[in-house]
């Protein structure tokens, strides 16, 4: 995205001192350092974050086609195409928006006393059936207290929600995403964890046009059909569809089908979003 940072500054300046605010109330209100925010308003920095940008318009109570210099624009929809033509995007949830859950493996380990194989590989024996929906969260819950011989009952939705991690990075990214792009969510999951995620704060809030839940559907990644339940859905042809999964088998069968696809890597989430928004620079 090309960006004008000297009178990004002076827009950023004219707007701050309207608000009446100082540099210091507005690093407080946006959460910015104040080095970051006076480096800005010089034009020091070399096309700042559009995520930072679009922090310091929303403490600010301005646009950000206004502090861009961007003509205030009336789209119908307000959704772009990239340049390579995409104007949806799917988004995989476990090791994309939340770190994954094998924390939960070394609690139910140390809970229990059962050796970390033998919890990994009970896991996995059922893991398809449930987030295919073919299997009750009660029945899997079942499985692992007894093949676990645990004298409590075991509640697999808690170890998972106790310790998965949002990236916060991720979440700012797709609620920019849904600013300028259509976004869905695609992901192999067990029944009810999107609403329970949704409700505690650990999905990006979005405006989500389409959810493809593996255990809703009945059909998991990488199968065929799940990416073409998933196309009909994004309305919209498979070659403007992007999708961002941790998982290469995922991407793979998602190519196949004609979309788009980026890696994410949870261990260097910064590297992948900067490959994320490159890919995603609107069309002129």
């Amino acid at each position: 995205m090309t960006m004008d940072e000297k009178g990004l500054g002076r827009r950023l300046q004219t707007a701050r001192q309207n608000a009446g605010l100082t540099q210091q109330a507005l690093c407080h209100k946006a959460e910015l350092s104040y080095s970051t925010l006076t480096k800005i308003e010089r034009g020091a920095i070399r096309a700042p974050s559009i995520f930072t940008i679009q922090n310091i318009a929303e403490a600010l109570g301005v646009g950000l086609d206004e502090l861009l210099g961007a003509p205030a624009r009336s789209r119908p929809s307000g959704k772009k195409r990239s340049k390579s033509g995409v104007t949806f995007i799917y988004f995989d949830i476990n090791g994309c928006l939340v770190r994954f859950y094998h924390r939960a493996f070394s609690k139910l380990s140390a809970e229990t006393g059962a050796p970390a194989d033998i919890v990994e590989t009970t896991f996995w024996r059922y893991n398809d059936l449930v987030c295919r929906g073919e299997m009750t969260m009660e029945d899997f819950n079942y499985k692992l207290t007894t093949e676990l011989k645990s004298t409590q009952p075991l509640d697999w939705t808690r170890y998972y929600m106790e310790t998965i991690e949002p990236i916060p990075a991720m979440h700012e990214l797709v609620r920019w995403a849904a600013t300028q792009y259509r976004v869905g969510l695609l992901t192999n999951i067990m029944p009810g964890f999107v609403d329970t995620m949704l409700e505690r704060g650990l999905l990006p809030t979005a405006s989500y046009e389409t959810i493809i839940d593996s255990s809703v559907v009945g059909k998991i990644k990488p199968e065929p059909e799940i990416y073409t339940l998933a196309t009909q859905k994004a309305n919209c042809p498979p070659s403007e569809i992007l999708f961002i999964d941790d998982a290469r088998a995922n991407l793979m069968a998602a190519e196949k089908q004609g979309w788009h696809v980026l890696w994410f890597d949870s261990y260097r989430p910064e590297e992948s979003i900067e490959r994320i928004m490159s890919s995603l620079e609107p069309a002129s």
